[in-house]
């Protein structure tokens, strides 16, 4: 992940640019190997930017190299890393960082968002949000949005590539035994006065969604993914798709699988692949 030059604009000052001199000896500490890399300026409690990368070393190297980022280089008075045994608990360890400490230039993660989703029913889809049902184990939802408007958005786009009823799906509302007004259009099949089947306008919604349905937990309980670098064994403990740290013992693992878990998205879009697609080593908690 890089610094946002968008919301930066002084990295744009790349001519102005020159090796950090001062960050050379920072380089000796620094492994070949995977991990979480921190950008400290004069505050210990505010960090500058958290990175992560199967190479710590030559990922850092990037950023030392790279004149659009001369600002946060200038900032920086020392680099300090957190190995990991893999690529997930790299990404797992970035994220549950960046939210914790709240660095100045990261600015994708940073922020905890009230998600929502949508949720299909009989009667239809609705948005709901994460403060209200638990996203690992409500099932028939579709999507992880971060407000209502991008939840809107995306549902209007599968309506317009489908030719979907904005009025089942509640998009738009409604007057009794009227069609909806892209009917008149012909951008809908016209469930509403029957010109199509009800129930297969609805297996056309659901199937447009299949790309975006949020997986339930599929464990009864905890458990941890285990990753090995070399000798190295790391466990990472994770919960509802919610990731509690990582630890080199089965009972240390335990005895984080203890603590109250609730959804995370971005614990959800880096575990999904690995945890679904039989490709992490896994062992069940409880």
């Amino acid at each position: 992940m890089r610094p946002s030059t968008k919301r930066h604009p002084e990295f744009d000052a790349a001519a102005d640019f020159a090796y950090p001199q001062h960050l050379r000896d920072a380089m000796n500490d620094l492994p070949a190997a995977p991990g979480v890399y921190i950008f400290h300026g004069d505050s210990e409690m505010l960090p500058l930017y958290i990175g992560k990368s199967v190479n710590i070393r030559n990922r850092v190297l990037s950023h030392l190299r790279n004149g659009e980022e001369a600002r946060l280089l200038r900032q920086t008075r020392r680099i300090s890393h957190i190995r990991t045994a893999g690529e997930v608990g790299a990404l797992l360890l970035e994220a549950s960082l960046i939210k914790q400490r709240q660095p100045l230039y990261n600015q994708k993660l940073r922020r905890t968002k009230q998600l929502c989703s949508w949720l299909l029913t009989d009667s239809g889809a609705q948005i709901v949000y994460s403060r209200d049902l638990n996203f690992a184990t409500e099932k028939g939802l579709y999507g992880l949005f971060s407000s209502k408007r991008a939840a809107l958005e995306a549902m209007r786009v599968l309506a317009d590539q489908h030719r979907l009823c904005y009025g089942v799906i509640g998009l738009e509302k409604l007057s009794p035994n009227k069609p909806c007004f892209r009917f008149m259009l012909r951008q809908c099949a016209g469930p509403v006065v029957a010109r199509e089947e009800r129930a297969a306008h609805n297996a056309r919604l659901q199937t447009s969604l299949e790309s975006i349905q949020v997986q339930c937990w599929p464990f009864p309980g905890a458990i941890a993914l285990v990753e090995r670098y070399n000798d190295e064994v790391q466990m990472h403990v994770i919960a509802q798709w919610c990731y509690l740290g990582s630890v080199q013992d089965p009972q240390d693992g335990q005895a984080l699988a203890r603590q109250a878990a609730g959804f995370d998205a971005d614990g959800y879009k880096i575990l999904c692949r690995p945890v679904l697609g039989g490709q992490a080593e896994i062992i069940p908690l409880w």
